[in-house]
């Protein structure tokens, strides 16, 4: 068996801003006139200086250069992983005062929704990236021994369009196509902060849409079922993961009033047991656990030691159903529905899902 030890490290990998900021440096200087590149170097944020192989590099019209990169994310299981990132350029005319003017091209969105950390009408170029794509632009700029001349500066993705219906832009008013990423340049595999930063930016498109509750939901099976029933607007549903504790302490960061949360049952006996991550990574269900806690909450002895046995949380689920006990169902709920609200400090209404019937049990 492989020791933890012997595994081999997770690579690291480049964000969607960084290909995006190496593609319009390579289109820039192929523009000035200069030999087309096979790779070109762009200074990142922390100071480092990072080198980019290009895929595509050529005309696209009379005066259009267009530059391209293929990102990789390492070993982060990225949607936009293996994307063709693209810059297309051309000079304006003099009288332009900005000396890079930034635009989205086909497959990168533009925002629609307030709480974004970019204004709404802008392209969905985040802070950093654009940084990172005038940072770069400008070195480019600076090989040119004429006078400065200013320079539009499209970004585009390809396929943009059909990537971002799996994230969730859409919904965070982010509108025909992908967003352009990162704060460092750098994406971290299977990191965290990929999830916290989406939490928190729906929650501020939810607080931006004055709305004072929030759906935070495990899963897309587990959301859908609750905003079925209580039919609330679509920023209330924020997709929080395993990121249980985060996600609660944010809402009450963010000022919303009411939580309702919406889990399956191994998840919310996590929650019940006071896991604050609910991965199986960091917080793996032994079913011997889920037996004591049903034990304290009124379960009699033999039930416990048959359910000490059990494979999975589901089969004491299913156990509890056969039995009758509704009622241990309903008290692992409210268990988790105080612990939340301790976590929170929030008014919180615990759903229980399952993916065949829905909504099964509800915390008033």
């Amino acid at each position: 068996m492989e020791r933890p030890s012997q595994r081999k490290a997770l690579r690291s990998g480049y964000t969607t801003g960084a290909c995006a900021a190496a593609a319009a440096k390579a289109a820039v200087l192929c523009l000035l006139g200069q030999d087309t590149p096979q790779t070109v170097e762009i200074p990142f944020p922390d100071g480092s200086r990072h080198r980019f192989a290009l895929c595509r590099v050529g005309r696209t019209d009379g005066e259009r250069i267009m530059a391209t990169v293929v990102k990789d994310a390492g070993d982060d299981p990225d949607v936009t992983n293996g994307a063709e990132i693209g810059a297309e350029v051309r000079w304006l005319d003099e009288s332009q005062d900005e000396p890079i003017t930034l635009v989205n091209g086909p497959g990168v969105g533009r925002v629609t929704k307030p709480g974004l950390p970019v204004a709404v009408g802008e392209p969905a170029i985040n802070p950093v990236p654009r940084q990172m794509i005038r940072a770069a632009v400008a070195e480019a700029l600076a090989a040119d021994e004429g006078p400065l001349r200013p320079v539009e500066v499209s970004i585009f993705v390809r396929d943009g369009e059909a990537l971002a219906e799996k994230t969730l832009n859409r919904r965070l008013g982010v509108i025909g196509g992908l967003s352009i990423l990162g704060t460092t340049g750098i994406v971290r595999p299977v990191s965290a902060k990929a999830w916290t930063d989406t939490i928190e930016a729906s929650m501020q498109v939810a607080r931006a849409a004055g709305l004072s509750e929030v759906i935070l939901a495990t899963g897309r099976t587990s959301e859908a079922a609750v905003q079925h029933r209580l039919g609330l607007p679509e920023e209330t549903q924020v997709m929080m993961g395993d990121y249980l504790l985060y996600a609660l302490e944010a809402a009450r960061r963010h000022g919303f009033a009411r939580i309702h949360l919406a889990e399956m049952w191994a998840k919310l006996v996590k929650a019940a047991l006071a896991v604050p991550q609910t991965h199986v990574r960091n917080g793996a269900l032994e079913t011997r656990q889920a037996a004591d806690l049903l034990a304290e909450l009124g379960l009699e002895t033999a039930a416990v030691a048959t359910l000490h046995a059990a494979n999975t949380a589901r089969e004491i689920y299913d156990r509890l159903k056969e039995w009758g006990r509704d009622d241990l169902i309903t008290a692992v709920c409210r268990r988790a529905k105080t612990q939340a609200e301790r976590w929170s400090g929030l008014e919180v209404r615990v759903y229980l899902v399952t993916s065949e019937e829905g909504v099964v049990h509800v915390t008033d």
